[in-house]
């Protein structure tokens, strides 16, 4: 942890379960779009109007196999969170990473970075993951730089946003796209 930088005291981070869908849900929103976005630097605002998940969207989440959510929660409040889903080239393969979410007012101190860790670890653990792929909007150039600094390299892969369809948010332009990043996880040899 660089100088200045703090996490929050006695935080642990454990797989969300149903029951975390109501906070995860306002956790997310308030990270990406709307007024609170806006305390942070990963807002969407700029981009997007709208939520960025609802209850329902998130709850189908919970009914895919080898879907988990990672929560980081302090005094019972989650703080950060993401989606893992499991490699579907099988054991070896590429897990994806998806929302890490971190609370505007927790930003900037450690929390996404070890929750992206977290991600990572979990992926190769359970999954026996060698690879973790993620899309971001192509926009997002300070976003793609943080998972850069962090291993992540741009595939040349890109991605349509889902135009029309509000779950996902209401674009306030028309040249909106994902790219994808992807890391190479190192083995663990203990």
């Amino acid at each position: 942890m660089r100088t200045g930088e703090s996490e929050a005291p006695e935080s642990v981070i454990r797989t969300a379960s149903r029951s975390d869908i109501p906070a995860l849900v306002a956790l997310v929103n308030s990270a990406y779009r709307g007024a609170a976005a806006q305390r942070g630097w990963t807002t969407e605002t700029e981009f997007l109007d709208g939520q960025r998940i609802d209850h329902v969207t998130l709850e189908g989440f919970y009914d895919t196999e080898g879907t988990v959510f990672l929560v980081l929660e302090s005094a019972g409040t989650p703080l950060a969170c993401c989606e893992l889903n499991a490699p579907k080239d099988g054991a070896g393969g590429t897990a994806y990473l998806g929302m890490l979410t971190v609370n505007p007012d927790a930003q900037a101190g450690g929390v996404g970075r070890r929750v992206l860790a977290e991600a990572e670890d979990y992926a190769a653990r359970h999954w026996a993951a060698r690879r973790v792929r993620m899309l971001v909007l192509r926009q997002r150039s300070s976003l793609i730089a943080w998972y850069e600094r962090r291993g992540y390299a741009l595939t040349g892969d890109t991605a349509p946003f889902p135009y029309g369809d509000e779950r996902f948010g209401i674009p306030r332009r028309d040249d909106l796209e994902f790219v994808e990043l992807r890391k190479e996880l190192v083995p663990d040899t203990r």
